[in-house]
């Protein structure tokens, strides 16, 4: 598989992540078994960077990607600290460290900018887990471009994550440039549009009762409707293209440059494979300006989150 780097200096990972945000129930029921072994069949075909947190079920996920991931040195392991504030974060890590079954974890990110803390203490309390061993590198996730800026002097970012896909362009404009800029990997969640770019949610009636997805304004009436209708258009492409919406969607998020991971929910082998396909499609100047057409930049219908939790977001 294709490889791409963390950061200017970490280890080279395939060029598709795994999310395992799915293992700890979000999305309604989820299966342990198959969770560990969608992390198994990724690991088998060259998908070696594997995301978590411990907010993913209060570390049942964290877990469970270390039971996965055990015994299996090609796994670049990544969770996040949900606070910023330099003793939280040491507790948390030891914390996580723990659900993990592991002494390093080789990334480790803000989960969200902390309001209440300047990102330089934050950053200063990150270098020092760096410093001791227990980190092998920083990120931020859904950090605004100054933000960025400032946390990169004090210790260098490894990764970025924040939200990417068809829906969602606006870190086309500032925050993909800045990482190439300064040497940072992009790490793009949510690349299938928390599923409304795989075709299988058609109205809210397809999401689980217990599925968080149903509070999200463009899974909503009226914002899901003028949302699909761009995104059936979409489909009819990727059929003319020989592949399937989420790969194509995935493919998509590839082309956004070399320093971009799209990092992508799997919770079962065959989403895996599913996923896979995306990296035999090619996209031609005249397939992006289709796309261009049918989901300019600020095209999609609806906030991406529940407006309270839109605060969160540091923009």
């Amino acid at each position: 598989m294709e490889q791409r780097r963390l950061g200017r200096e970490g280890p080279l990972v395939g060029a598709i992540a795994l999310g395992a945000m799915g293992f700890a129930g979000w999305y309604g029921p989820s299966d342990d078994e198959a969770g560990m072994a969608a992390i198994r069949r990724a690991l088998d075909s060259g998908i070696t960077h594997v995301d978590t947190a411990e907010a993913y079920g209060q570390g049942r996920s964290e877990g469970l990607v270390g039971r996965a991931a055990a015994g299996r040195p090609e796994a670049v392991i990544a969770t996040k600290a949900s606070r910023g504030r330099p003793e939280y974060l040491r507790e948390a890590i030891d914390r996580s460290l723990g659900h993990l079954g592991m002494e390093r974890v080789d990334l480790y990110y803000l989960h969200r900018v902390d309001s209440e803390v300047p990102i330089e203490e934050t950053m200063g309390a990150m270098a020092d887990l760096v410093a001791a061993g227990k980190v092998g590198a920083v990120g931020l996730s859904e950090a605004a471009p100054a933000t960025v800026r400032r946390a990169h002097a004090v210790h260098p970012v490894a990764a970025l994550q924040t939200e990417l896909s068809l829906l969602h362009r606006d870190p086309e404009a500032e925050l993909i440039p800045l990482c190439a800029e300064l040497g940072i990997t992009f790490v793009a969640y949510s690349p299938v549009a928390r599923g409304l770019l795989t075709g299988r949610i058609r109205s809210e009636d397809d999401l689980d009762p217990a599925d968080w997805r149903r509070q999200v304004p463009r899974m909503q009436q009226g914002n899901l409707e003028e949302n699909l209708a761009r995104i059936l258009r979409l489909e009819d492409l990727a059929g003319r293209l020989g592949t399937t919406l989420p790969a194509l969607a995935v493919a998509w998020v590839l082309s956004r440059g070399e320093h971009v991971i799209p990092l992508v929910g799997m919770s079962r082998p065959e989403r895996v494979d599913d996923n896979l396909r995306a990296l035999d499609v090619r996209l031609g100047p005249a397939e992006l300006a289709e796309i261009d057409e049918i989901l300019p930049p600020g095209a999609a219908a609806g906030l991406r989150y529940p407006e309270a939790l839109m605060g969160g977001v540091d923009r």
